[in-house]
Parts: structure tokens; sequence; C-alpha cells
């Protein structure tokens, strides 16, 4: 009986049935494709911060930058042996510095035990970031000039030259800045770091072994820019490394957290950072002690910054940033308002039909049908009607959400991170050779040429303390069981709040009054 009357009750009210089911479809489609939007940004945003920090990074733990008199930029001292000059009078001068990278501070690598005994922590492991500046380049002599006095140059244009005149000094010359990230990392096992999200390409990777050796595995992108492949050598503060290796990141096209890694205590010995570490990457043993873990290093360690995850993410900007805030704020509103919305709609209708069927409920009172019968046909009725339009609702979010995958919306992403990836030319302003031109080669990073009248240093400078790892994101929209089971029972609760609200708009009719109203 109850099913009969309600499928004759459905097709006699085609209409009211077709716009509450559009209603909560189209509500349903909205929750769907937003909530799967979300998770492809979220995914996305993780996607960038295992390039830059690495798979299982829940903490990391830096040192608080301390200021510079220099302004950070890197010193080269040449001295009286800095240079060979030939027949022709050009004196050629190179030098290579490692040193920390700007905008960090070398931290006792004892912090990492003291990390690693906090409770919640599963894995810590302690890298040194470093920069590797090469300073190149010729000074001409002209004829008739004395041998000037080498001095000291630094990247702040400190060191005089011999001034020209009618009877010669130096003519000009070419000058460069090479700069290139490396990075000490452990070479045992470690669960936790930068290259947990990177994979090998070629060669080997650091192994227990080549602890205190001169060896290197390249990031695959840098390695290409620099036609270097495993068994090639490079020049690392001014020593000989083999390339052992060649890796890049999982997540991504992008480049990996750094361009080189090297042995942590051989980059320790060569930038004289005995001992050091400039950041510590850990692990929690769950995802619900990350904040209790956070709190308990922020009181051991007073003058680290520890960062979370969360914290982490905020670093990521572009485009990929627009999508996520975007999501959250007007997608989020935006189907809180059309659910609401729907419901609203079915109720209206679901009242709206009752009183127009007092006659009907009038006369099945008076046969003998209870209030709880009346309230259960009606709340039965808009029950399906909430079934349809979350099936159909669910179908249109999934046809949006493979139009989206379809279509592959590209993003662009940077993630910061403490160093430099390239290195500024310098406008020179002050002092420098003169008629020379600084130029900076950059791995990374904005190239700058100083003025003629520059020389090394000035305005430019040798780059900045944070650097972004930017990369283009294919958005890709996931689908789950959950988001449509979610959105397929928002639409039935809805569906059953307008039918028990117009059920028991209906059981308070009484039968006299509702065939009187009819007479």
């Amino acid at each position: 009986m109850f099913l009969t009357y309600l499928r004759r009750e459905l097709t006699n009210r085609k209409k009211q049935t077709v716009i509450i089911a559009i209603g909560m479809a189209l509500a349903i489609a909205l929750v769907i494709i937003v909530s799967s939007i979300s998770s492809g940004v979220k995914a996305a945003q993780s996607s960038v911060l295992q390039s830059v920090y690495g798979v299982g990074t829940d903490i990391t733990v830096t040192q608080t930058a301390s200021a510079t008199t220099d302004g950070g930029r890197p010193s080269f001292g040449f001295g009286q042996s800095g240079g060979a000059t030939g027949s022709d009078g050009t004196t050629k001068l190179s030098k290579s510095r490692l040193s920390v990278t700007r905008g960090t501070t070398a931290m006792s690598d004892s912090t990492v035990k003291t990390v690693t005994s906090t409770s919640g922590v599963s894995a810590a492991s302690g890298v040194l970031n470093l920069t590797n500046s090469t300073f190149s380049g010729s000074i001409t002599q002209q004829p008739g000039s004395s041998s000037g006095s080498s001095g000291t140059g630094t990247g702040t244009g400190t060191r005089e030259a011999p001034t020209g005149g009618e009877g010669g000094g130096f003519g000009g010359g070419n000058f460069s800045v090479d700069e290139f990230t490396v990075t000490g990392i452990p070479t045992g096992s470690s669960t936790v770091g930068p290259l947990t999200s990177a994979k090998l390409t070629k060669g080997r990777a650091l192994t227990a072994s080549d602890a205190g050796k001169d060896v290197v595995v390249l990031d695959k992108t840098y390695a290409k820019s620099q036609s270097k492949t495993v068994g090639d050598t490079i020049s690392i503060g001014d020593t000989t490394f083999t390339v052992v290796g060649i890796v890049a990141s999982t997540s991504s096209d992008s480049a990996t957290a750094s361009d080189s890694y090297i042995p942590l205590d051989t980059a320790q010995k060569l930038s004289s950072e005995t001992g050091k570490v400039t950041t510590i990457y850990v692990s929690a043993t769950s995802s619900s002690d990350v904040s209790s873990i956070k709190t308990a290093l922020e009181k051991k360690l007073t003058k680290a910054t520890v960062s979370t995850e969360a914290d982490l993410a905020s670093s990521v900007s572009g485009s990929l940033s627009t999508a996520s805030s975007l999501v959250s704020n007007l997608g989020t509103w935006l189907s809180i308002v059309v659910l609401a919305a729907a419901f609203l709609i079915a109720i209206l209708f679901t009242i709206s039909g009752v009183s127009r069927r007092t006659r009907e409920f009038g006369t099945l009172k008076a046969i003998g049908w209870s209030n709880g019968r009346i309230t259960r046909q009606v709340a039965g009725e808009s029950f399906v009607q909430g079934i349809i339009g979350g099936v159909v609702g669910a179908v249109a979010g999934l046809v949006g959400i493979l139009v989206i995958n379809v279509i592959a919306p590209t993003i662009s992403a940077s993630a910061s991170s403490t160093g430099t990836n390239g290195a500024r030319g310098g406008a020179g302003t002050g002092g420098g050779f003169p008629g020379a031109a600084a130029t900076g080669a950059a791995n990374a990073g904005t190239s700058g040429s100083g003025a003629t009248s520059g020389g090394f240093g000035g305005a430019g400078g040798f780059g900045g303390g944070q650097t972004a790892s930017t990369t283009d994101v294919v958005l890709h929209a996931p689908v789950t069981v959950e988001i449509i089971l979610v959105a397929i029972g928002l639409a039935i609760l809805g569906g059953l709040l307008a039918g028990v609200l117009g059920g028991w708009r209906a059981s308070r009719l009484r039968p006299a009054e509702a065939l009187r109203s009819v007479a």
C-alpha cells in the first residue's frame, strides 16, 4: 500500500519531483566538484613541497639568521698569487668560496639528537645548506703601467685598483660570478630529508662508505644545464668532486631542493662549519603529534624556528596559491549557499504540495490514517526525490570532474626555500676596477650587469637569502567514493528534512476543517 501510493503520488506530481531533484542535483554536483578540486589543490601543494622539503617531512627546524656586517655577500681573497698574468698583460683571476647560504645560520649538529629525543619524533636528519660562489674574470693592464698591488676583492667592492692615466694602468676587464647550491647530507640511510622525494636516474646514491670523500650527486636539471653526467668532475670550493649519481624529483618535473649533494662531513670541512647543520628535517610518529612536537621543540630550542607542514604550505605562492584560496573560500561558501538553497527549495515545494493536498489528507485522516502514517508518507516521497537528486547530482559531478581532468589546467607554484639557486650581478656603484663589467652567471635567479664605471658589488650584490623553486603543476581532481557517498547523503538528508517538515504540516490538518475547506 505504502509503495503503491508513493509511486502514484510521485507520478502525478512530476513537476514538483523534477524541480526538487534538479535543485538537489545542482547542489550535489557543485559539492562534488569543489571537494575534488580542493583535494587536487592539496595534492599539488604537497607535490611542490616534496620537491623542496622531502617526503615525510612534518616539521623543519632552522636557526634564526643573524645580521652580518658585510650584508652577507661573499668575499674572495686573491692575494699576490691570485692570478696569472699573460704576455699580453691580461691577468686572469678565479676563486671559489663555499659558505653557508645567505639567510641561514648554522647550528650545532647535536641539536639533531635533541630533536630525535623529543617525544613523538619518528626520525630526524640534519643537513648543511651551502652556496658555492665562483668569481672569475680577467684584468687587462695597459702598456707602460707598473703592476698594481693585489688586495682582497670582496663582494662589496672594497678593493681598490690603480687609477689609469696616460702612463698606463688597468685598461678594463670582465668578471662573472657563478653560484649553485650545495647540500651536505648524512651518508647513512635516512627516512626523512631532501632526497626522500627524489629518484635516482643515473649512477648511485651516497652511501656510508662515502663519508669524507669528494663525491657528489647532482640534480638532474642542474646536471643538464652544466652538461654533466656520472663520471664527470665538478669544482666545489676549489676542490674537485666526482659525480657518482644523478637524481630527479619524483613529485613533478621541478628540480630537487638543491643543485648538488655531498657527504655532510665533507661539506662541514670545506665550509669550515665543522659540527654544524643549517636545517633539521623531522618526521612525526603520528600526524596528530605534530602540534605537540612543535610546542616541545620550541621550548627546547628557544633560538630556533620550528615550522610545520602547514607553515611550509603557506610559502607556496603563484597561481596554485590563488587556486587554493579560491577553493577554500569562494568554493566552500558557494557550495554551502547552493546546498542551503536546494534544501530550502525542497522544503518550500514540499510544504506547498501539502497545502494543495488538503482534501486528500483530510480524507485519509477521515478513513483512519494516523498522523504518523501521513508523516511517513510525505517523508517517503521527499526521500525518493532526494535520492533521485543525489544520483543525478553525482553523475553531473563526475562529468564535471572528467572535464576538468581532460582539460588538465596547469597552474604555477613557487615554494620558498632558504638559500640561493642563483647569483645576481652587481650594478657597481662604488669602487672597483674601472671599465670592468660585472656579470652574474646563475643557475636560477636574476642576472645583471655592472655599469661601465662599476666594479663588482654595489647595489646588485650576490643573490638573496630566499629562493623560490618555481614549477608548473597539472591540476588533477581526484574522485573518491567517500565524496560521492557524502554528497548523496546530503541530498537524502535534504529530502528527509523537507519530508519531515511537510509531513508535520500535513499531520496537523483536522479532517473536518480539511473537508470544509473544499466543500
